[in-house]
């Protein structure tokens, strides 16, 4: 389990991530969304160590996090936005030398290296550099040298950025099946779809501050099932529901130009990232 308290990161005067408390079961798929800015890569910094942060504490299974004991290091793994391989490495390279940086047991390090290609559809393209791979070949490689460890907590920092849609489904199964295995994933992304479908709970972060936390299911149908669109000349005004009837009433008021569709997590993500501009939080 992750806990973390009065968690907070400042850059001179600025406050990246303000007082964050929030806990995160074993085993589970968290997401943490929230629009530029909004604190959600610093506090994955800070639950990877790269960051230290100014006040407040992180616990795993009920220690402190530190920078100084392994065997805490050793339980996480990150994937950060940009990829961090060389160019000229083939996807064996990457792994040995991944290995190697923890001092894996060479004889593990090939074991665990054929069992990961195998598992991200990877190894007919083992020999390629990674100059030669395709984007999502390139996150799925990056994920294989994560889990070379055994990490029991993942850290994922925009995984699927860039990938065509293909690419990022074919993400989406890996990652179920991690999860399934019992592994904790962290999720930070833009792709609010990508959200609801895959995490069992998602916390919206709004300029360094929780504003909302729950199941996706559970913050939509706070802010409502229904959504009722009235398209204007250069804007869209949604109207949210929590009964179908009075949704469709709405709907017949307004007539021409609105129409009616099921909520989804991006309405709440637009709601509380518009809050602070619309004077309101919801």
């Amino acid at each position: 389990m992750i806990r973390i308290e009065g968690l907070t990161k400042t850059f001179g005067t600025f406050t990246a991530v303000d007082h964050l408390d929030l806990t995160i079961e074993t085993g589970e798929f968290f997401g943490l969304l929230g629009p530029n800015g909004a604190g959600k890569t610093t506090t994955i910094g800070m639950l990877s160590t790269v960051l230290l942060p100014t006040s407040g504490e992180i616990f795993l299974d009920g220690e402190k996090l530190t920078r100084r004991t392994v065997k805490q290091m050793k339980k996480i793994s990150v994937i950060t936005q940009e990829y961090s391989m060389r160019a000229d490495m083939t996807m064996d390279e990457v792994m040995e030398y991944q290995g190697r940086l923890y001092y894996l047991p060479r004889k593990v390090i090939r074991e665990r290296t054929e069992q990961l290609l195998e598992f991200a559809g990877l190894t007919d393209h083992r020999r390629k550099s990674v100059r030669h791979l395709s984007g999502g070949m390139k996150r799925k490689l990056m994920i294989c040298r994560a889990l070379l460890t055994e990490p029991e907590i993942l850290l994922l920092d925009e995984p699927t950025a860039g990938m065509d849609a293909l690419a990022r489904r074919q993400m989406w199964n890996l990652l179920r099946q991690l999860n399934g295995r019992s592994m904790t994933i962290l999720l930070t992304t833009h792709y609010i779809e990508e959200a609801q479908n895959l995490c069992h709970r998602v916390a919206l972060m709004d300029r360094g501050k929780l504003a909302k936390i729950g199941t996706p299911q559970a913050l939509i149908e706070q802010l409502g099932a229904y959504a009722v669109d009235t398209t204007g000349e250069e804007t869209v005004q949604s109207r949210y529901f929590h009964d179908r009837s009075e949704a469709i009433r709405a709907l017949e008021e307004l007539g021409e130009g609105a129409g009616m569709r099921a909520t989804t997590l991006e309405d709440v993500f637009i709601e509380v990232a518009g809050a602070h501009v619309k004077g309101k939080m919801q």
